[in-house]
């Protein structure tokens, strides 16, 4: 009897270890997760545009289609190369996610100036739309993209992880995973129908309430996808800024940071109302501007290059 009691006993320690380990997991997956909260717009309002133009019925196949992939790249590739690199060349992390951050910083600095600069898509009226390779092509093309942006969240995530022991730091980013892509594609989900949702609300309601919702919704999401789009470009280029800025000061070069950080206190201490709100605004704002700086450098550079490939 006694050796059943030492055995309900060290049961009762075990269940309680896996359940503060649990709550440990779920509490540094939660952390992670705000720290990655600008890529996390980025994604959620750049996937929406890889349905554009393709028939209704085929949305949510394809959201999914993404959302497969983006698991596939995060848990079956990513992560376990983020845990090597983490053992043998945790150095390479810094150089990495700096390399990821200008990436951020080119992709929005490319948005702002097709904003201004606008390029023509050629309309082809002999041609009929090829549905099905249009839809296999914008796949891979999301596919594509989330990789380089599941790649930055996860080591952002590895960078931020306060973990004893390799299971725990392996079992965090598998929640980050899986959390950050359900939260997405749930997200893109919901965009992508909305205006659907929208019309059958406008047409089918019931209570005249529901139907004007219903056209305030039809009515208002191409303005609020482009807010959504606006948002994500901005973003980018804050996050951008910010992982390069913060790289630099790993590798003793903290001038740009102290400036960041000096101005944003002097903000704090200049204001009286919500000061530590317009604190932050000031922070993202400056990592914006010099994530847009480091852009447009990357994409004159980029385009140079290419033009002198082409020639050669």
């Amino acid at each position: 009897m006694s050796g059943l009691l030492a055995l309900l006993d060290d049961v009762a320690a075990l269940t309680k270890l896996a359940a503060a380990q649990l709550d440990d997991i779920s509490a540094q997956a939660a952390k992670v997760g705000t720290k990655t909260a600008g890529i996390l717009i980025d994604d959620t309002a750049v996937t929406p545009k890889y349905v554009h133009g393709l028939p209704a019925a085929r949305e949510l196949p394809i959201v999914w289609k993404i959302a497969r992939g983006s698991l596939f790249n995060k848990l079956v590739i990513l992560l376990p190369i983020a845990m090597l690199l983490n053992v043998f060349a945790p150095w390479l992390l810094s150089p990495l996610l700096m390399i990821g951050g200008g990436y951020l910083c080119y992709e929005g600095a490319e948005k702002i100036w097709h904003l201004f600069h606008p390029t023509p898509i050629p309309v082809d009226a002999e041609n009929p739309v090829d549905h099905a390779h249009l839809e296999e092509k914008r796949v891979a093309g999301a596919i594509k993209t989330d990789f380089i942006l599941s790649a930055e969240i996860m080591t952002i995530a590895l960078t931020s992880i306060e973990a004893s022991t390799l299971w725990m730091e392996g079992a965090v980013l598998a929640v980050v995973a899986i959390g950050i892509t359900v939260l997405v594609y749930g997200s893109v989900a919901l965009l992508v129908k909305a205006d659907d949702i929208g019309l059958r609300m406008a047409q089918d309601g019931y209570f005249a309430a529901t139907r004007y919702l219903g056209q305030g919704i039809v009515r208002g999401m191409p303005a609020f996808m482009e807010t959504v789009a606006g948002i994500g470009t901005v973003a980018m280029l804050w996050v951008g800024g910010s992982i390069i800025v913060h790289g630099l000061e790993s590798f003793d070069y903290a001038a740009i940071g102290h400036f960041v950080h000096d101005m944003s206190a002097m903000v704090r201490d200049a204001v009286t109302v919500a000061p530590g709100f317009l604190g932050w605004a000031t922070e993202a704002l400056l990592y914006g501007i010099f994530g847009l700086a480091v852009g447009l450098v990357l994409l004159l550079v980029i385009s140079m290059g290419s033009r002198v490939f082409k020639r050669g």
